[in-house]
């Protein structure tokens, strides 16, 4: 197993802030980038935080990020807005749909933004994480580049095209933020950095057999859809829905590009509007209740709603610190000192 060591939070973000202003970012661009890659991280999403900051810089390096760009808003039509992107850093143009369809459900009950020609947002989840904690019902997808395979096929034609919902619940959230193959690329990087083995099979190896092991899997590009065949039809729907609704790349023509230049839709919902309001927080909790009172099928098991075992990491890391794998760390710091 990999040798990991503890990284305190201020130290983590404070790094990522002195790299990112080497390379030149507006001082308040470079603060909310280093906080996502951080927030991420906290959250135990080590795939889309410390471990993806790399990545990030070397695609800001070669130019596939445009690190001044700015979205641009292509249409509004009452509670819709259409934006471009400009291939601007995606967790800033990610968070800016996700306020612009805050502000319109504030308006209206509901927004819709559509966001083409984004890079990588890193993790849905910070978005809903963001929208619910400010009381707003939210849901929302990215197609991806092409990493996996149609049911029946062995190429890699569809995205895992992640999918996100999200729902106020007390002080925190019920956060669902998955992709659509078993596990994530980033979850199956990470895992085969670690030397380790998948709990359950995450794809097909080169003779076909379903595996739990990560780098086998990524060689194939033989990514498991959640659900099988219907996985795999939810992902091709996702991507016609986040490309035609947004004007932008299907996940075909990002795959020839090579770059994550993804097409996107936020959906938020101003819950006050709704006519049974005042009885949610009261249904909500029924639920929760009765989800908990399920049955393990070991006394070990403990049952967790979508997003509990986040706020618990949460907690154990901004008090003892962010577990990163040694080697991941170093490669940063090396970055901070060039």
């Amino acid at each position: 197993m990999a040798h990991s060591i503890l990284v305190p939070v201020r130290e983590m973000k404070e790094t990522f802030l002195k790299i990112l202003r080497k390379l030149g970012f507006e001082e308040q661009k470079a603060l909310t980038c280093a906080e996502v890659f951080t927030a991420n991280s906290i959250d135990g999403v080590y795939s889309h935080g410390v471990n993806r900051f790399g990545r990030f810089i070397e695609y800001l390096q070669k130019g596939y990020i445009k690190k001044d760009a700015e979205p641009t808003l292509i249409q509004s039509r009452n509670a819709i807005e259409h934006w471009d992107a400009q291939f601007g850093p995606g967790p800033l143009n990610a968070i800016h749909a996700t306020d612009r369809a805050m502000k319109l459900a504030t308006e209206f009950g509901m927004g819709c933004v559509t966001l083409a020609n984004n890079n990588h947002w890193m993790r849905a989840g910070y978005y809903a994480w963001k929208a619910a904690k400010s009381g707003f019902a939210f849901m929302s997808w990215t197609n991806t580049i092409g990493n996996m395979p149609a049911w029946n096929a062995v190429d890699p034609r569809l995205g895992n095209n992640p999918l996100v919902l999200a729902m106020p619940y007390k002080d925190e959230a019920i956060v669902l933020d998955m992709a659509m193959s078993q596990y994530s690329y980033g979850k199956m990087e990470m895992t085969a950095m670690k030397n380790e083995q998948l709990p359950t099979a995450g794809g097909f190896d080169k003779n076909g057999k379903l595996s739990t092991d990560p780098q086998s899997i990524i060689e194939t590009g033989r990514f498991l859809p959640v659900g099988f065949w219907k996985g795999a039809g939810l992902s091709f729907l996702l991507d016609i829905f986040a490309t035609l609704l947004s004007g932008g790349m299907p996940t075909h023509e990002v795959t020839k590009k090579k770059i994550e230049w993804s097409s996107q839709i936020f959906i938020a919902f101003e819950l006050s509007h709704s006519h049974n309001y005042s009885s949610m927080a009261k249904v909500l909790e029924g639920m929760v209740k009765d989800y908990h009172e399920s049955i393990p099928d070991s006394p070990g098991n403990k049952i967790t709603y979508p997003g509990e075992h986040v706020i618990a990491t949460r907690k154990k890391n901004l008090e003892k610190g962010i577990p990163v794998i040694k080697k991941v760390w170093e490669d940063i710091l090396l970055l901070a000192k060039s």
